[in-house]
């Protein structure tokens, strides 16, 4: 099997250089070596087998393989967008997952951090063009969300009763001064305030390898983190690169990575309430059959 990137899903204005992009098929090429070895398969990776223009990976399917732990999280992983409780990790936990990711959990560099995604949330929310990818990908209220299982879902009350009474259209949410668009902010920032501890992926270079591990490792974090109970949450805001945020980028990499190196994921981690389970798309409408 070849997995292609899919230029249609791209957010120029948001992920200009395609890295988040790039995480995210990483994630899917984890999530799917771990559900094939579930089916007794060990999967062989190669990716950009035709180098960064072709397909971000190839995968061969060898019967044989033995069933990694991490694959019965699959179905049970979502992401925690709520606010997490000022409960903290164990010891025991944080040495656990200290395995997939550099967690962050000095109380200064914390309120730090929490101030940078705060900003960087509401930059993002600001600049037109940047609010206008998001608005886009808004879904609004259970139906909208069910037909199109992607994007960013919003089940705040308000704006659904708006939306379903026809008063709150995608114009009307690119006015940041709007009180729908007010009340989904007020809300994001308070859950971002409640956040005890961070998660960060860091890589040495920032190649399209680098990326696609990234985002691998990154899977393999959500997948741990779903089984021992704690909540995860990406925050990424402050890592895109476009010249609004560029005064966030420098500050996230001065906090969080080593000098040089690349931060691909920054994330909320801590005990929250049980996450909403989000809809998928059907695999059929993935796969392209090749002659």
């Amino acid at each position: 099997m070849r997995i292609h990137r899919d230029p249609d899903r791209e957010l120029p204005e948001t992920d200009p250089y395609h890295r988040q992009l790039y995480i995210g098929l990483g994630a899917f090429v984890e999530t799917m070596v771990l559900a094939t070895s579930a089916f007794g398969f060990d999967t062989e990776v190669k990716s950009l087998p035709d180098g960064d223009d072709g397909p971000i990976a190839e995968a061969v399917f060898v019967p044989g393989g033995t069933s990694d732990p991490l694959s019965d999280q699959i179905l049970k992983r979502h992401s925690n967008k709520e606010p997490y409780t000022e409960q903290r990790l164990s010891e025991a936990e944080m040495s656990v997952l200290e395995n997939y990711a550099t967690l962050i959990s000095d109380e200064s560099l914390v309120a730090r951090i929490r101030d940078l995604t705060k900003r960087a949330f509401e930059i993002e929310m600001r600049t037109p063009q940047t609010l206008k990818e998001s608005v886009d990908l808004m879904r609004i209220g259970k139906a909208e969300i069910n037909a199109n299982p992607d994007g960013i879902e919003l089940r705040d009350p308000m704006l659904e009763t708006l939306r379903l009474a026809g008063l709150l259209d995608n114009e009307t949410l690119m006015n940041v001064d709007h009180p729908g668009t007010q009340s989904h902010m007020r809300g994001y920032f308070a859950m971002l305030e409640a956040t005890p501890q961070y998660a960060v992926i860091t890589t040495a270079t920032n190649t399209r390898s680098d990326q696609l591990d990234a985002g691998r490792r990154l899977m393999r974090f959500y997948l741990k983190t779903t089984e021992m109970g704690l909540g995860v949450h990406p925050v990424s805001q402050a890592l895109q690169e476009y010249p609004e945020m560029a005064d966030e980028y420098a500050l996230a990499h001065e906090l969080l990575a080593p000098t040089g190196h690349t931060v691909q994921m920054l994330l909320r981690l801590g005990y929250g309430p049980e996450p909403i389970a989000t809809p998928r798309w059907p695999l059929e409408t993935r796969i392209l059959n090749e002659a």
